[in-house]
């Protein structure tokens, strides 16, 4: 039990246990007080279970839709939800975690009632029904739920626990770990930094242009050692900062803040009843489609705005920035490919030039192009390419060239957040202004005048 509590109130994912609320016990001390609990039930009624018969404990997951919920929100719909479900005839605390993409609850609660005179059973299509009322108190708070929940399949099911614990991090997420861990035993150069991530069980991969990767037991695609793929602070000169002591060892990065609610476009109910739904779809969609004119009214209400052509200028605004990032995004890409192609040639260039000097000082010798043909071949190519990337002007110096890929990157990176968002807003704005559209008519319009 005190396992399952540490996991659930782990203050790295319950921002530093702040997303964690309790009823009748406190959650730092929960498992003693739950085992208290046990002896005074004994005592009060004089039965005892067998050990391996009692159930200590409950838990509750629920989890939300990503980008739908606060995590404060999710805590306050955790302990409604509970309070409902024990009838507050329980102790229990709700543990709200923000670790991954979907925020999600642990509620636990103890087996024995608060008076020591009862313990609670699970009884048939339990689950059902805690997923009923699980469905109903988010509705209530007008949060999306699982219309069409899948049955539980024949298959082997693995206790939470179990499946957490069998659960690998990504191939990222482990190199990223690798290497602060590599980094906190403090190398003395990158040389031994490169031997310790190798006695930590990654192989070490030496690319062109100076490129490191490492792959991972049983990965099958190495990743590469630079802030583009593991986020600031990886890149091979960071490494080299921090094991010279110029720059702190680079932090893992966090999950990133979810996106804002969406709104979507509401049914055509008479369409849908044409193909073939029956009566209980129609009730559905009619409360969906409310739902969804009451997000629309919400959106309009916290952007501001009050009129038509305020929200069709809006929109528009969304849709243009959408397009704007996109364009910007793949001029920074096409730059970025640029500099990198640039600087692989750099290397192969600087590489095979002192075989064509000596090819040359070997007034062109056969026997020499004989025995040196295939770096010669790669001089040449080398060479073409520059001189066509970088089309008559001066070759930078290499610091330069990286210096300008890092900045690139790191421009990427930010731009592809930037986009994903506008993304959001401009899909939001879109199916806001086709709600209101439908809602005074102007959908029927236009398809009147296209008929027309």
């Amino acid at each position: 039990m005190k396992d399952r509590f540490d996991y659930g109130q782990n203050p790295e994912k319950t921002q530093g246990g702040e997303l964690i609320s309790a009823y009748e016990c406190d959650h730092r001390t929960a498992d003693a007080e739950f085992l208290l609990a046990k002896a005074k039930y004994k005592a009060v009624t004089g039965r005892e279970q067998k050990r391996d018969a009692d159930v200590l404990c409950y838990q509750i997951r629920q989890s939300f839709r990503p980008g739908e919920i606060t995590p404060e929100e999710a805590n306050r719909v955790g302990y409604e939800t509970a309070m409902r479900w024990t009838k507050g005839k329980h102790a229990f605390f709700v543990a709200t975690h923000t670790d991954r993409q979907h925020i999600h609850n642990h509620i636990y609660y103890n087996s024995t009632t608060l008076d020591y005179t009862g313990k609670f059973r699970d009884f048939f299509r339990s689950a059902a029904a805690l997923r009923k009322l699980s469905d109903r108190v988010c509705l209530e708070h007008d949060l999306s739920v699982i219309q069409n929940p899948k049955l539980h399949s024949k298959g082997r099911f693995l206790h939470y626990g179990q499946w957490i614990g069998e659960r690998p991090p990504s191939a990222k997420q482990r190199v990223r770990l690798a290497v602060v861990g590599a980094l906190g035993k403090r190398p003395a150069d990158f040389a031994a930094f490169l031997g310790l991530m190798e006695d930590a069980g990654f192989a070490v991969k030496h690319g062109r242009g100076g490129v490191i990767s490492f792959l991972a037991p049983g990965q099958d695609k190495p990743t590469r050692l630079r802030s583009s793929t593991l986020g600031p602070g990886f890149d091979p000169e960071d490494i080299r900062a921090v094991i010279a002591g110029e720059r702190p060892i680079p932090e893992l990065p966090k999950e990133g803040l979810p996106s804002p609610r969406r709104v979507d476009l509401i049914i055509d109910i008479q369409n849908r009843l044409a193909q073939g739904k029956g009566p209980a779809y129609e009730r559905w969609a009619k409360v969906y489609n409310i739902k969804q004119m009451a997000a629309a009214l919400l959106y309009l209400r916290e952007h501001g705005l009050a009129d038509y052509e305020a929200l069709a200028a809006s929109t528009e605004a969304a849709v243009d920035r959408f397009h704007t990032l996109a364009e910007e995004l793949r001029d920074t890409e096409a730059t970025l490919s640029h500099t990198s192609q640039l600087m692989g040639a750099v290397v192969q260039y600087a590489k095979t030039r002192p075989v064509f000097d000596g090819y040359k000082a070997a007034r062109y010798s056969k026997k020499y192009l004989a025995q040196h043909e295939t770096e010669l071949s790669d001089y040449r190519a080398a060479k073409a390419a520059m001189n066509e990337l970088l089309d008559g002007a001066k070759l930078p110096k290499m610091d330069a060239l990286k210096k300008k890929r890092r900045e690139l990157a790191e421009k990427k990176k930010a731009l592809y957040a930037e986009y994903r968002k506008a993304q959001a807003d401009m899909r939001e704005a879109v199916a806001v202004k086709g709600n209101i559209d439908h809602l005074l008519g102007h959908t029927d319009e236009r398809d009147k005048a296209q008929e027309r």
